[in-house]
């Protein structure tokens, strides 16, 4: 009995290498590796379209939404409450966001911001 047990063990464990071996994944540059996006620039994408943006947080809109500041314009922002992930920030400080554009009929084009960080 102990030898099958064994054997049976030694077989599930050969075709998790396996299959641990066969897993792909992606081998590339990611987001925090992509060239920066302009304000200008994000202004003249698609909707959903990636954008890293690096400026400053001037002020506070309320409700989760912000004005960012870079060399080419201002654009709002939003940023849920779970995607400062601790990040304190203050308008002198250099930020990257990582977001995407989000374009609504009717309303100006902003950026629904996935994360922020300090330069």
């Amino acid at each position: 009995m102990k030898k099958m047990l064994l054997t049976l063990f030694a077989m599930y464990a050969s075709m998790n290498i396996a299959n641990a071996q066969a897993t792909g994944g992606f081998e590339g540059p990611s987001a925090s590796q992509l060239a920066a996006t302009t304000v200008q620039e994000a202004l003249d994408l698609n909707d959903e379209a990636k954008v890293v943006l690096q400026g400053n947080i001037v002020n506070s809109l309320g409700d989760e939404k912000y004005t960012f500041k870079d060399a080419t314009g201002e654009i709002v922002v939003e940023i849920d409450d779970e995607d400062w992930h601790g990040v304190k920030v203050t308008p002198e400080k250099t930020v990257e966001i990582i977001g995407e554009v989000d374009k609504d009929a009717n309303e100006p084009t902003k950026i629904d911001v996935d994360a922020v960080t300090v330069k």
